[in-house]
């Protein structure tokens, strides 16, 4: 038909929930979001997804499997709840698995005596930080629609996160009991300031206009200097190993 525009592939549909979402979270946005972003009519979007929750579901695929989308059949229907979880759940197992984060964090939990207790907190703020920064999409848009998702966010914050920021307490305590880090007022609370400093230069700090300036070396190498530091004995000088 004369005028009639051509279709969409489902990833340019993907890609735009995946801003809307990331930006807005799931319940404040609506399809007309969507649509505005990919310059559709509110109605055309139902031709690729048959709701918000597909769309989302979406999102996430593109996300979490971004050739995943491409097997998909157009109008896209969304899954139950709990299959969207165990697809996050999976992808996180996968990172696990190939990624040094959750090795760094198994490992310091042990005494390494062939490490000084510095590279033992370096290696470990070079997990996290490599961890956020190169998943820091996938992690911005599941953190933004898990506060309105009760079953992600039961597995996003409660399952996941806090066992890494125990696992990270745990290794910190032991350091500290063998007088090898100094005292802190609050052990968990360290281990969120750890987390969340990383997590605010690996990946907020992107939608921080007033921090554009800011090169990703200068901000590994400086998180890497001063967080391992903040944690050393009085007078002790951090040394910076490989």
């Amino acid at each position: 038909m004369r005028g009639r525009l051509p279709a969409r592939p489902l990833g340019e549909i993907a890609d735009a929930a995946m801003r809307v979402f990331t930006a807005k979270g799931f319940r404040p946005a609506g399809i007309s979001d969507v649509a505005a972003d990919l310059g559709l009519s509110h109605g055309a979007v139902y031709t690729y997804a048959d709701s918000k929750q597909a769309l989302l579901y979406l999102a996430l695929l593109r996300a979490l499997d971004p050739d995943g989308v491409d097997l998909l059949e157009a109008p896209v229907t969304a899954p139950a709840p709990d299959e969207i979880v165990e697809r996050v759940r999976i992808w996180v197992g996968r990172q696990e698995n190939s990624g040094s984060l959750a090795a760094s964090l198994r490992d310091a939990r042990q005494a390494r005596p062939e490490l000084s207790v510095e590279a033992e907190l370096q290696a470990v703020v070079d997990a996290l930080y490599g961890f956020i920064e190169r998943n820091r999409t996938v992690l911005q848009l599941v953190a933004r629609v898990s506060a309105e998702l009760p079953e992600l966010a039961q597995f996003y914050f409660v399952e996941n996160r806090r066992a890494i920021l125990a696992r990270l307490g745990e290794f910190l305590s032991s350091r500290i009991d063998a007088g090898l880090l100094r005292p802190v007022p609050d052990v968990p609370v360290a281990a969120r300031f750890i987390v969340e400093t990383i997590a605010w230069f690996a990946m907020h700090r992107h939608g921080d206009p007033d921090s554009a300036m800011l090169s990703d070396e200068d901000c590994r190498r400086t998180v890497r200097d001063l967080v391992p530091s903040a944690f050393l004995p009085a007078g002790r000088t951090p040394r910076t190993e490989p």
